[in-house]
């Protein structure tokens, strides 16, 4: 099974470094095991988005886009269930 290469959008990184200590750790797991399985159980295409799917971490969650044809993820935005839809 071929491994997705994964880069952070601007955006992602600020949502990244605002995260509480405890919370961040359990985030970069989530977005390191895209790697090698970017279809993961549970995960959800977001609706009225073209190609914007969601991985829930607890109370957050991680938004990215995913190029198959290059094998790339790309991480748009991380951040708490009831702001990062906005």
């Amino acid at each position: 099974m071929a491994r997705y290469r994964i880069e952070l959008a601007p955006a992602a990184w600020r949502d990244l470094r605002k995260l509480p200590q405890e919370v961040l750790q359990r985030v970069r797991t989530a977005i390191d095991s895209l790697a090698g399985d970017a279809l993961p159980p549970g995960l959800i295409k977001l609706t009225g988005s073209e190609d914007v799917w969601r991985i829930r971490v607890g109370q957050y969650r991680v938004l990215y886009r995913l190029h198959t044809q290059e094998l790339l993820i790309v991480v748009v935005r991380i951040g708490h269930r009831r702001e990062v839809y906005r």
